[in-house]
């Protein structure tokens, strides 16, 4: 069994700085856990939002399984998260009163085989803070390579 599966969402640190992040579970379809396992997911442009008190991620791609007959599932539907009531309420309130979003970071497996999904409570970064980040990468990227040498 592969539990080493870590799908990032990279495009996340760049764009937003976290403030706190969650560890959810995810209701799952048969197809789509087998299509996770093999690897075939991607977190790029998902997000997170609240619906009747319940946190849901929207745009996380999770390709068909090959095997699957018509009982597949479809690619990119909403599917809900599992977190603590205490989580919930927590996150809920914050992202009503300071303009915060809820991001995917990470889906990856525990060591009980099950999907999970790293969530971050996070701010937009600015184009000036971003700026920031790829000057820090670039310095970062110039002293490794004078280490090496």
């Amino acid at each position: 069994m592969n539990n080493n599966l870590n799908i990032k969402n990279r495009r996340a640190s760049f764009d937003y700085e976290f403030i706190e992040e969650y560890t959810a579970g995810i209701v799952l379809t048969g197809t789509e856990i087998k299509s996770i396992r093999a690897a075939k997911a991607s977190l790029v442009d998902a997000y997170c939002y609240f619906h009747g008190g319940e946190l849901w991620v929207k745009g996380m791609y999770i390709a068909e399984y090959k095997l699957g007959t018509y009982y597949n599932h479809v690619e990119r539907r909403e599917r809900k998260l599992l977190l603590t009531g205490k989580e919930l309420y927590k996150l809920e309130r914050k992202t009503k009163e300071s303009g915060l979003t809820i991001i995917p970071v990470r889906l990856f497996l525990n060591e009980k085989g099950l999907a999970k999904l790293r969530v971050a409570l996070a701010r937009g970064k600015k184009t000036y803070d971003k700026r920031e980040s790829l000057k820090l990468k670039d310095a970062r990227r110039e002293m490794d390579r004078h280490l090496k040498h």
